[in-house]
């Protein structure tokens, strides 16, 4: 395979659709299909999504990129209230071809999961929400805009909110205090904004999913997430397995913390700062990560280090955190050319590694997969998309005296592996919160804030929030942007995890056959679901009874 294209992201240009345009190519489609011509109107399809998912995501690009730039938040505006009548079109042809005589042709044309997919698509969409979906895009660009405006004053700088990580994580106890308690401030001044927020969100989503006829917008969530082979039950048995077997065990690993820092008791200030010697940072800045990441990928795999220097060289980088950029970090793809762009914000903790890797394993994928037939097929569903950036994580352990040092290679391995372990019981308890609160549409922000702090109860016992007020009455999930973005999109993580760590045991033991094995799925990209690709992989279902408790075992032995 190719992995060194010519193109450079300053290449890349995506004509704005107007309504106009959009009523051309539909119709253009429309009379193909009426003609017979099955495979060409399915051809054109393909094309006209790919263009509008471009353009897109590069409008969405640039607005996380500057939230402060009003042009970018005009385009991100015209683009929120576009996409719904898109989506009009969209899936109007979709029944169209769901409904055509010939169910043979139209599953020749596009494929057989394809079609599995159009059948969910249908019924997230009808006229009757356009208005609604739009009044969600603007919600969630005030989330985005409100939490990309924190500026707080320390160690005589002002940073925003990812610039707050390393005080975060700080080896000293009161440097970390001090953090928290300025975001937690933060945050309960705006308190009553974010509920706001949330409160509009979560009442407008059931109101959809009412229109559309499910009882609640759980239903509605689990299509719009594309969820083809498993539901809310199976959700719930895995979250119990969570707090079964990985709840007992952070608590262990938290005492034994606890004991060996000499602390009284552990505080939520604490349980950042894993390594006693201080959390391992990457060697040098931005520049520096970068080449090391580069080393790195050398000596991994040739398709793989080809990639990365093409993504490098092309400008298709944006790492350095800075004022009014969106938080967080994510890899978005442009369908019409096949090249993937990552973005973050590297603010010199070991978190600039995780998110190196981590997103490179879904830019990887998108390139691996990038030639597949069919803009349905180029990206899973997002549970196994975590699999190839979550494993990527893992593939990178032989490789981290590269990026920290040699003399902390090990200690960073070993925090890597107990920050994996520690996520899966917030992520448990952020998916369970999102089940009531959908289901219980009418509880008031207060209430909410009560479901959370029973919730934490149940899946992070330990957790003592001190005197950070906002988070001690239950506000402490408001930063997580994925409540108000990305509805549902959290356990996707947490399956993935029991995939990631067996990719890790396997790499143990032979580190060549299982990238090998890594790159084979990413290659089958969206071309089936979950548990499909899952098993074509050779790995366990996260669904099994006793997958995850195995997998947690392995990891249990290491760190115990």
């Amino acid at each position: 395979m190719d992995s060194r294209p010519t193109i450079r992201f300053s290449d890349i240009t995506a004509a704005t659709p107007t309504h106009e345009s959009l009523a051309r190519d539909y119709t253009a489609i429309n009379a193909l299909f009426d003609d017979g011509e099955i495979a060409e109107a399915a051809s054109r399809f393909d094309q006209v999504r790919r263009a509008i998912n471009t353009w897109s995501a590069l409008t969405d690009l640039r607005f996380q990129q500057n939230t402060a730039d009003a042009a970018a938040q005009a385009a991100l505006d015209y683009r929120d209230a576009f996409l719904p009548v898109a989506q009009n079109y969209e899936t109007a042809l979709k029944q169209r071809m769901l409904g055509h005589d010939d169910r043979t042709a139209v599953i020749n044309a596009v494929g057989a999961h394809a079609v599995a997919l159009w059948e969910l698509d249908v019924g997230v969409f009808s006229p009757e929400i356009e208005a609604d979906l739009e009044q969600e895009a603007k919600l969630a660009a005030r989330y985005t805009a409100l939490t990309a405006s924190v500026q707080i004053e320390i160690d005589g700088r002002i940073v925003n909110y990812e610039g707050m990580a390393p005080y975060r994580e700080h080896i000293d106890r009161a440097v970390r205090h001090a953090a928290e308690q300025k975001i937690d401030a933060f945050f309960g001044e705006h308190a009553a904004a974010l509920d706001q927020i949330y409160d509009d969100l979560v009442r407008l989503r059931h109101g959809m999913a009412r229109k559309l006829g499910y009882e609640n917008f759980i239903a509605l969530g689990y299509k719009r997430m594309r969820r083809l082979d498993y539901g809310p039950d199976d959700v719930a048995r895995y979250r119990d397995a969570i707090a079964a077997h990985v709840t007992p065990l952070i608590a262990r690993l938290l005492e034994q913390r606890r004991a060996i820092f000499g602390w009284d008791k552990v505080f939520a200030w604490d349980e950042r700062i894993i390594d006693p010697l201080g959390n391992p940072t990457p060697l040098g800045g931005h520049d520096d990560l970068l080449a090391a990441g580069q080393a790195m990928y050398d000596r991994m795999n040739p398709e793989i280090a080809s990639f990365y220097r093409s993504m490098k060289d092309g400008g298709f980088l944006d790492l350095k955190n800075r004022p009014a950029k969106g938080n967080g970090g994510f890899c978005t793809t442009f369908d019409s050319v096949g090249m993937p762009f990552i973005f973050a914000n590297f603010v010199g903790t070991s978190g600039d590694i995780d998110v190196l890797t981590h997103e490179m394993g879904h830019a990887f994928q998108a390139f691996a997969s990038r030639d597949l037939p069919g803009v349905d097929y180029l990206t899973p569903g997002m549970e196994s998309a975590e699999i190839h950036s979550m494993s990527f994580e893992f593939f990178a352990h032989p490789h981290a005296g590269l990026l920290v040092g040699e003399a902390a290679a090990a200690r960073y391995r070993q925090m890597h592996l107990i920050a994996a372990l520690a996520f899966l019981p917030h992520g448990a308890c952020l998916d369970h919160f999102q089940h009531e609160v959908y289901a219980n549409p009418d509880m008031t922000p207060a209430e909410r804030r009560a479901t959370w702090r029973r919730l934490e109860q149940r899946y992070t016992p330990w957790r003592d929030y001190g005197d950070l007020a906002n988070s001690a009455a239950g506000g402490a999930w408001q930063p997580v942007l994925h409540l108000y973005l990305m509805p549902f999109y959290m356990i996707d993580y947490a399956l993935a995890q029991c995939c990631a760590l067996q990719f890790w045991s396997r790499s143990r033991k032979n580190y060549t056959v299982a990238l090998d094995d890594y790159i084979a799925l990413c290659r089958r990209g969206g071309s089936a679901p979950f548990l499909d690709l899952v098993k074509s992989a050779g790995l366990i279902s996260p669904f099994e009874p006793g997958a995850l408790e195995a997998a947690v075992a392995e990891v249990a032995r290491i760190l115990l």
